[in-house]
């Protein structure tokens, strides 16, 4: 399979604005296959996608670094709400931060606890142990889109986002053999996510939860 993301990062407790949100995304009145035009979904034109990893690094924060044969693509950064596009900048930023702890085979790199904590961070460590163990890696392209935030107050943020791995595939280390398993449902993943504004202004992402396969997230 050439899912890359094969299991849980962790268990979300939902608050009602958080469920709403997921609800309105994973609703059964989705439009249909044919109707349904994945890339831009939720910005009603031409997708907009995020800077890359190398170009994220600003004042303190710690610059992120990919290898060249993968990349993550964000769409509909850009909404017209500062205060969101600053949530998903940094939601962006903590998905980049694990994907940067697999590609450097360790979990104790300076982005992964910046952008991530509590128990996002505990479950993204496990999670990055996980290809560390295996010594695989990733190559390929990942697409997050229909992204979306709820505010829960000043300083807390729920935020729903899709993800397309039919385009990303494992590669392991010590072979260099990549799995290029044809897509199928489960390449498609729906992730709810808790964030937090901290002292520095950073919106860490503190809890995730996500659901492989869901049907609001499929082509």
């Amino acid at each position: 399979m050439n899912r890359r993301r094969p299991t849980l990062l962790a268990a979300l407790t939902l608050t009602a604005a958080a469920a709403l949100t997921l609800s309105a995304c994973g609703s059964d009145d989705s439009p249909s296959k044919g109707e349904d035009k994945i890339a831009g979904a939720d910005t009603g034109g031409k997708p907009s996608a995020s800077p890359s990893p190398s170009e994220t690094s600003a004042g303190n924060r710690p610059e992120i670094t990919f290898p060249s044969d993968a990349k993550n693509v964000f769409e509909g950064g850009k909404t017209g709400d500062a205060k969101k596009d600053a949530v998903l900048a940094d939601s962006s930023l903590a998905v980049n931060a694990v994907d940067e702890a697999i590609f450097q085979g360790s979990t104790s790199t300076k982005a992964l606890g910046y952008y991530n904590a509590e128990k996002a961070l505990s479950s993204s460590i496990t999670y990055a142990q996980g290809y560390i163990d295996d010594n695989d890696t990733w190559i390929g392209v990942t697409r997050y889109f229909n992204r979306k935030v709820t505010f829960s107050g000043e300083d807390q943020a729920y935020v729903t986002y899709c993800s397309d791995e039919s385009k990303s595939y494992i590669k392991n280390k010590k072979t260099g053999k990549v799995d290029r398993s044809a897509a199928t449902a489960d390449s498609y993943v729906l992730y709810n996510t808790k964030l937090a504004k901290n002292a520095a202004g950073v919106w860490q992402t503190t809890d995730i939860a996500s659901n492989r396969g869901d049907k609001a997230c499929q082509p």
